[in-house]
């Protein structure tokens, strides 16, 4: 399976969410309340006291290499699409600047602030489908006027 490269316009919206609230939830209530078809992260700055992440060696048949973090940490980089099934990956620096990383499933519980500028590609859906190759559901690229949906 193979998405096009497809090109579109793009419309740009940002958000602050802000503390004890969690980011992953916060960012698909917008999405979902704006209607957005094919919404991705431009940016993200800010900070976290919690996440949960699944690290890069977990496969289709093992998902369970997971992280729980507790603490104080930035938020050096946050990116990925966030149609209905989000694919987000997330950078944090702890107190000491290590970074640690990976596949965001939840638990982003917003420290001081997380302010996020989201893009949509205008002319397109987001969609997933399961890719046999992968195991897991990918990305699908559609032009919005061949979506079901709009």
């Amino acid at each position: 399976m193979s998405s096009a490269g497809e090109g579109s316009s793009l419309q740009v919206h940002a958000i602050r969410v802000g503390p004890g609230q969690e980011l992953l939830g916060s960012l698909q209530a917008f999405v979902e309340e704006r209607h957005l078809r094919a919404p991705f992260i431009i940016t993200c700055v800010g900070s976290v006291t919690k996440a949960t992440l699944r690290l890069a060696n977990a496969t289709a048949t093992n998902t369970n290499e997971v992280i729980h973090l507790d603490g104080r940490f930035e938020i050096v980089s946050l990116v990925g699409t966030l149609n209905p099934d989000a694919h987000l990956h997330i950078s944090l620096s702890d107190i000491e600047g290590k970074t640690i990383g990976g596949h965001v499933l939840g638990g982003l519980e917003v420290f001081t602030t997380a302010e996020v500028v989201i893009g949509e590609a205008v002319d397109l859906k987001f969609t997933r489908e399961m890719d046999v190759r992968t195991g897991f559901p990918e990305l699908v690229v559609q032009p919005r006027s061949q979506s079901k949906d709009d």
